[in-house]
């Protein structure tokens, strides 16, 4: 093997704490209460798309919250899912997991048995920043609904 397939990626921590500064600001302009448990936020887009951010912990400096996405169009398992920390005395909010797949490690070897991105926990992340921008740009309200 090659020395380039064998060289290990090393994410880039400033990138990193800026997508996550970003979307931790994104979530606080959607969920004007971060830091009650049991609360959810539904948004409907469109009669075909809604989304469901749900606080599942919360503690002194963080919050847990899963967002997921529903529509009337197309297979419920390719539907976004993902889990988010956010840490309050940081004001960052990090991808923990997504589209269950369990915990995202900083980086992965490539190829591997899974076919994960080297580079796969920051593309989430990516993701979650476009995901949130979206949902302000299409959203008047957010609905509160206690569990």
């Amino acid at each position: 093997m090659s020395d380039v397939l064998q060289k290990k990626y090393v994410p880039k921590l400033a990138n990193m704490h800026k997508v996550c500064e970003f979307n931790y600001g994104r979530l606080l302009k959607l969920l004007p209460d971060c830091d009650t448990e049991d609360l959810e936020y539904q948004f409907e887009i469109s009669k075909a798309l809604q989304y469901t951010i749900k606080i599942i912990e919360c503690s002194r400096y963080t919050s847990t919250l899963i967002m997921s996405q529903k529509s009337q169009v197309g297979f419920e398992f390719l539907q976004p899912i993902v889990q988010v920390r956010l840490y309050h005395d940081a004001q960052m909010a990090e991808v923990l997991e997504a589209q269950n797949i369990g915990s995202l490690k900083p980086s992965y070897q490539y190829p591997n048995i899974k076919m994960y991105q080297k580079n796969e926990k920051e593309m989430v992340n990516l993701f979650l920043a476009e995901w949130l921008q979206f949902c302000l740009s299409q959203s008047n309200q957010a609905q509160a609904i206690s569990r």
